[in-house]
């Protein structure tokens, strides 16, 4: 049985003929070491004589599994018990959290050891109930240094560090761990002086003394102090070297978590899924992506970090591809049910532009968190799908779920989408009624821009100037955009004013009153909008589109001239652009122009950089395959209408994400109903 080979001594045991309790406990044992406790079970009610090691081993199989009922069962009826009988069932009752059957149990018994009043002070410690912790305690006849080490880390760990420095300081025996629990208390709590100076005190450190205080000046961000600390510690563990890398790549300094992570001497999957999140959250997603290749490659458990953050860096990039081979990866794994890793796979749905299959996943989670229904409720509203939204968000009321701010947010986010006005204004002015939900800024910008967009411009500068709080930029842009639609150049100048105040260089804001003087005609304005730009050092930001076709990414500019298919698009696109003119198609400029001055041309609006992409993926993939389509800006009116008769002409769903929302194109007409 020692050496793994259990079913040896299955063999022999079957094969003794005569079998002494000794025999029968040790197969007991084997069989709860293995894991079944059937089997073990089976064999104890077979045994023709018990002692009492035959009723422990069953009490504390039961109760290192966690059946707590059954291993009370077989406390209760055991004729004898000792020491360790009573242990048994008490440590089965703490470790299951259920302390106040634990307590009635320690209670009944007047003799008990001191290990059994340190796990009771413990369990208490754990659950962070130390009034009654330190009640025992203070009632323990005799202390040894685990009861002291237990109070000092319980009290420094909930941040009492003036009561656990008192205990330190009255434990007449302190080792090693007495001195790390203050340590890691203080460093936990920011107080590095303090933390520092006990590390120095220590008569004696371990690893954990050593990683506590690299620990804290991780934490704090000083990792020039704790490289110093990390290169003179004398026994670095894994925990060591993870703790450098984290920090490094929370700071930002991936050069330095890269040559740390190359020099680690062994890594476990908690190094990699640190350097996947570092390169994840610094934006070098190919980085991230590559790495968590290589884990698996290298035999790695793939961690829940490490699928979180490969599935988040796909969802910045809209990979769907490499964000599907990720799921089907997952899928096989024992982590496809949890919220953790399942609210990623759906906000990687979501923003890749997949929302059925968003939703597929949804209904697959068997436990959802407010993350997963705010995550569902913002898909559909993002998508243009505002009433189905709405249909998640009553659902999650029925479930008796309490909303938050972020899901007020989505619902809010739902109707400025589908040009809910009234049932935006219901839901915003009784959010703090019926769901004790404060309205915050993003409340606000969400409803000026659902008024303002309906062409309630008097309501939207009402709530406006009526607001608990001054208006940002982003209210006085949805005003801005909201005037654009309408045409009110007036407005639009006295909410670009207020957002040149605020935000000088935001270019965004000058191409929108741009576009709002080139739609009334004023061309004078637009000239002199240019040329305060340029005065200014105002750079526009300019347009990109992407489409992601067999795991590659291909990226377009307008006028784009350096694709490899440059020609072979243009001919298309040259054809396409005829075919829909004889369907009823009108180019427009003055509906152009949201990014790039070139577009302005009537000449390039079929080379505007969605219209690329679109081109390139009917021409590589195959017919039936949607055609996903992400922009870095909002896209132009007359894009939007000429895909609308492209997706009529080519027969093809054609999947369109903007930096406001996603447009579904499908026989001819858009999911947002021309309302964006």
């Amino acid at each position: 049985i020692s050496n793994d080979h259990f079913d040896l001594a299955v063999d022999a045991f079957r094969r003794m003929p005569h079998r002494g309790l000794v025999s029968w406990n040790t197969m007991i044992s084997g069989y709860v070491r293995n894991g079944d406790l059937s089997a073990a079970r089976r064999l104890f009610d077979e045994m023709p004589i018990r002692d009492i090691v035959s009723w422990n081993a069953m009490i504390s199989a039961y109760a290192q599994n966690g059946h707590v009922e059954a291993a009370r069962e077989m406390f209760d009826r055991a004729p004898v018990k000792n020491a360790v009988s009573w242990n048994g069932v008490l440590a089965a009752y703490i470790q299951n959290g259920r302390l106040e059957a634990a307590r009635r149990l320690f209670d009944s018994n007047p003799d008990w050891e001191i290990v059994s009043w340190n796990a009771m002070i413990a369990g208490y410690v754990h659950r962070r109930r130390l009034d009654e912790a330190r009640e025992l305690f203070d009632r323990l006849p005799r202390r040894d240094v685990v009861s002291w080490n237990t109070m000092v880390s319980g009290y420094a760990r909930t941040g009492e560090l003036g009561v656990a420095r008192l205990l330190f300081d009255r434990a007449p025996v302190k080792d090693v761990f007495t001195w790390t629990a203050m340590l890691s208390g203080y460093s936990q709590n920011g107080m590095l002086e303090e933390a520092r100076k006990m590390f120095d005190r220590m008569p004696d450190r371990n690893e954990v003394s050593w990683n506590a205080m690299i620990a804290g000046y991780v934490q704090n961000r000083n990792m020039l102090q704790a490289r110093k600390l990390f290169d003179v510690m004398p026994c670095k563990n894994i925990s060591s070297w993870n703790t450098m890398v984290t920090g490094y790549a929370q700071n930002g300094e991936l050069d330095h978590a890269r040559k740390l992570f190359d020099d680690m001497p062994r890594r476990d999957s908690i190094s990699w899924a640190a350097m996947i999140a570092g390169y994840s959250q610094g934006g070098l997603s190919e980085e991230a992506l590559q790495l968590f290749i290589e884990m698996g490659r290298q035999g790695e458990r793939l961690n829940r970090s490490a699928y979180t953050c490969a599935l988040s860096t796909c969802a910045d990039i809209a990979a769907l591809e490499c964000g599907g081979q990720v799921h089907r990866r997952l899928v096989k794994s024992e982590y496809k049910a949890g919220c953790f890793v399942g609210n990623a796979l759906l906000a990687m749905y979501c923003k890749c532009g997949s929302i059925d299959e968003a939703y597929a996943s949804f209904m697959e989670m068997s436990v959802k968190d407010v993350v997963t229904w705010n995550t569902m409720i913002a898909g559909f509203a993002r998508h243009g799908f505002g009433r189905e939204a709405l249909e998640i968000f009553d659902w999650m009321l029925d479930t008796n779920m309490k909303p938050d701010d972020v899901t007020l947010l989505g619902v809010l986010s739902a109707c400025g989408h589908t040009g809910l006005v009234e049932k935006g204004m219901q839901f915003f002015y009784s959010m703090h009624k019926d769901f004790s939900i404060t309205p915050k800024a993003q409340h606000y910008t969400c409803m000026i821009d659902l008024m303002a967009r309906a062409g309630r411009l008097e309501d939207a500068q009402d709530l406006l100037r009526n607001m608990p709080f001054e208006p940002d930029a982003t209210m006085w842009g949805a005003l801005l955009g909201a005037s654009r639609i309408h045409g009110n150049s007036k407005l639009g100048e006295e909410a670009a004013k207020k957002i040149f105040e605020m935000e000088p260089e935001n270019s965004g804001m000058y191409v929108l009153l741009s576009n709002l003087y080139a739609t009334s005609g004023k061309w004078v304005d637009v000239r002199k909008m240019r040329v305060m730009m340029r005065d200014r050092g105002v750079r526009k930001v300019p347009g990109f589109s992407w489409i992601e076709v067999q795991g590659s990414v291909h990226t377009f500019s307008v006028g784009d001239s350096v694709h490899p298919q440059q020609q072979k698009i243009y001919a298309f696109l040259e054809d396409l652009d005829l075919r829909i003119k004889k369907a009823g198609y009108v180019s427009s400029i003055t509906m152009s122009l949201h990014d790039v001055e070139e577009e302005e041309k009537e000449h390039l609006l079929k080379y505007h950089s969605e219209k690329l992409a679109v081109a390139f993926g009917i021409l590589n993939l195959p017919s039936g395959r949607p055609i996903r389509v992400i922009k870095n800006l909002r896209v132009c009116e007359d894009c939007h209408n000429a895909i609308k008769y492209i997706s009529a002409i080519e027969s093809r769903l054609i999947i369109l994400r903007d930096s406001n929302r996603f447009h579904h194109f499908s026989d001819g007409s858009c999911s947002c109903g021309d309302y964006w």
